[in-house]
């Protein structure tokens, strides 16, 4: 059985942390059990180890979030890349094909999908193991994950089975999407479930399907014409249409943290980051990536959020709106995770003349190194105020350490390698500060030292 982890969105419902180069399971606000602040994708990954289920896996995700998953998780985890968003049915399609004409796999493999951002205990992931035996036992075209409800929901789609086979599994009759309170009722006492977004199927289901609507099944070729996959759903393309579907009830605990006020639920402090509150305060979480402190003082219930993205204040019942809030904010990241390091812009400013200049700072893991690039149509002054390493400019190697200030032309070839954590100051001056001005040659630090011997 292969598993894909589906890690998509860009996600505003978590803002000011969360936003379009940083969805909600990559904010490091649970606590391991170690004591160490962790993300979702890191809680997840950590239960696929556990249950021996990390090396059948591999996260379908999009362009902008590879960075991100390489830096939380490790550069050997397989990643199958969207060429641009286009909903879960692209992308499931994109992973199956991938596994089918890269990865050698069997059209009877059964193949797993489920969301990378759960909140669950170990045990989930022995049902999901047992997804394998049902489908094939049943013969079914899906195979389903399905959580017992602990309360009536109007906030989840249900599985509304039509017979209970040996307490084992259950044939799946229809699909109700987020009832009011009473239909929830009546249908939980149905013995119906919470559909956590979790199926399997075998490989060829979805080859065939592919086939059917005249897509090719190589993956290059799919990739060119990525642009042309149905913008949908898998539940509306795929789901709706099948005739024979089972389901495996979990009991254990699982959880959305999609919104701020079930997100604060599982965190283990009150305060994340500078902060504190008065004695008085009773459940008011403080999230804060700034330098500057918040303190609360005699308000009850809310979620405090700050970011150089913004600042959220919110009674917790009412959280749920910031996306309504601040789905026409079109601002740049304010903070990145990258696959070598982080940063965070300290400022940017535009000015009437029609040049920009952005400062950022800029960390730098040990070990871990910049791509080899060029800008076009900005030049940049890196101030090193930590650590050490050794930097790369148009083919000349020379160690850099704390205290060093490096002008980079405009059109230079330009990199840096930590030897330990480093922390840059960085001022961009340009007529354009975007990301696309970027043209990187290389990542591998080995072949930019083969530039760096060729030159000499």
């Amino acid at each position: 059985m292969k598993l894909v982890l589906l890690s998509g969105g860009s996600g505003k419902r978590l803002w000011p942390l969360s936003n379009d180069a940083r969805s909600k399971q990559f904010l490091r606000v649970l606590t391991n059990e170690n004591g160490k602040q962790e993300s979702m994708v890191q809680r997840v990954w950590g239960q696929l180890e556990k249950n021996n289920l990390d090396k059948f896996s591999i996260i379908a995700t999009s362009k902008s979030q590879v960075d991100m998953i390489y830096n939380q998780l490790n550069s050997n985890v397989e990643i199958v890349i969207e060429p641009d968003r286009r909903d879960t049915f692209p992308a499931i399609a994109l992973a199956a094909v991938y596994l089918y004409s890269k990865k050698d796999c069997s059209l009877n493999e059964v193949v797993g999908m489920l969301p990378v951002d759960p909140y669950v205990d170990d045990r989930f992931f022995e049902k999901v193991k047992e997804m394998e035996h049902i489908l094939l036992e049943t013969k079914a075209e899906l195979a389903l994950i399905g959580v017992k409800p602990t309360y009536p929901s109007e906030k989840y789609g249900y599985i509304v089975p039509s017979e209970i086979i040996e307490s084992k599994y259950m044939m799946v009759d229809s699909f109700t999407e987020k009832p009011d309170e009473n239909l929830a009722k009546s249908l939980i006492e149905n013995n119906a479930l919470w559909n956590c977004g979790v199926f399997a199927f075998q490989l060829g289901y979805i080859i065939n399907i592919l086939k059917e609507k005249g897509f090719p099944i190589q993956y290059e070729e799919l990739l060119k014409q990525y642009h042309l996959l149905p913008k949908n759903s898998f539940d509306y393309e795929v789901v709706e249409q099948a005739s024979r579907i089972v389901t495996l009830a979990y009991d254990g605990y699982w959880k959305d943290l999609g919104t701020w006020n079930t997100l604060t639920e599982e965190m283990s402090s009150f305060v994340n980051g500078r902060g504190s509150k008065s004695n008085d305060v009773e459940n008011s979480h403080i999230i804060n990536e700034l330098d500057i402190p918040v303190t609360l003082i005699g308000v009850n219930n809310v979620i405090v959020a700050a970011s150089p993205d913004g600042i959220l204040v919110a009674d917790k019942e009412m959280s749920p709106k910031v996306k309504e809030m601040v789905k026409d904010l079109d601002e740049r990241p304010m903070f990145e995770e990258r696959r070598w390091g982080w940063y965070r812009v300290l400022d940017h400013m535009k000015y009437e003349e029609g040049n920009e200049v952005l400062t950022k700072r800029i960390g730098v893991s040990a070990g871990k190194n910049l791509s080899y690039q060029i800008h076009y149509k900005r030049s940049e002054v890196w101030t090193i105020v930590k650590g050490e390493g050794v930097f790369v400019l148009n083919d000349q190697i020379r160690h850099v350490r704390a205290g060093d200030v490096i002008h980079i032309p405009l059109a230079a070839k330009h990199s840096l390698r930590a030897t330990s954590h480093m922390e840059i100051i960085e001022v961009q001056t340009g007529s354009e500060l975007i990301e696309e001005d970027t043209i990187r040659i290389t990542m591998d630090w080995d072949e930019i030292e083969s530039f760096v011997k060729i030159a000499l």
